[in-house]
């Protein structure tokens, strides 16, 4: 299936390893100019190097921390001109509401929540004046399925279903959509760590984290990257301001 994004660039933030990893395979495979930014240097050189010699595009690293004074304006300006961006960034830990203080909060939140919100803005602007581009957020089921044990995650992934809706409600018009979905347990390193913290918390032992997720469906980052692409694609030019849930609740 022809997904029409061939030579097309996009951005994908958290690209080192992961689910966004897995999009960069999955946009470097249909032919696409990708910029991965994350924090480690090291990861992103060796992503790069994958990539490149995979599937020979171009592929440009970008190692920042954006919850950095200034971080995501100077990624938007180094990646102006990219036709897709992959909201992607995020390190919320689990905790309930007493374990969660406002230090917390503010630390998760800077990445993800107004890590998603900044990048959106700048980029938006950005395409809406040449009139096209896709933003398309990847949050995760917690928004949906509320779980009590990570509700800074939970609170956090609602808002940016909101944020989706309401900025992609309007953006259509001027030839931007933007979109996003809510992948459920995936099969990466941060599930495993998230879990363990649950665990140490529920069970005062980290090592009963699969416990946890023994009856849970777990799916593989290369199965969300896949339903990414199409997203992104000229086959979902009719989409805009929707969520793809992934998982059930």
């Amino acid at each position: 299936m022809d997904l029409g994004i061939r030579g097309k660039s996009v951005l994908i933030t958290g690209g080192s390893k992961g689910i966004g990893l897995a999009c960069a395979r999955g946009f470097a495979a249909e032919g696409c100019t990708v910029h991965l930014a994350a924090r480690s240097a090291d990861l992103l050189a060796k992503a790069r190097d994958e990539l490149q010699t995979a599937h020979k595009v171009a592929v440009h690293i970008h190692p920042c921390d954006l919850r950095a004074p200034g971080a995501v304006q100077q990624l938007a300006q180094a990646c102006a001109s990219v036709d897709i961006l992959v909201n992607n960034a995020g390190d919320i830990p689990g905790g309930n509401i007493e374990v969660a203080n406002e230090e917390v909060w503010r630390h998760a939140w800077e990445l993800k929540v107004f890590g998603y919100i900044n990048l959106t803005r700048e980029l938006y602007t950005r395409m809406k004046a040449r009139g096209q581009g896709v933003i398309l957020n990847i949050v995760g089921m917690a928004g949906v399925t509320l779980p009590p044990e990570y509700v800074c995650g939970a609170v956090g992934n609602a808002a940016l279903e909101a944020l989706t809706k309401a900025v992609g409600k309007g953006s259509i018009e001027h030839g931007v959509r933007v979109l996003g979905l809510h992948p459920p347990y995936t099969r990466t390193e941060r599930i495993v760590q998230l879990n363990k913290t649950i665990a140490k918390q529920k069970f005062g032992d980290e090592s009963r984290w699969e416990e946890l997720i023994k009856q849970t469906r777990m799916i593989e980052p290369a199965q969300v990257a896949d339903t990414a692409l199409y997203l992104a694609s000229e086959r979902a030019s009719h989409l805009s301001g929707v969520m793809l849930n992934l998982g059930t609740y």
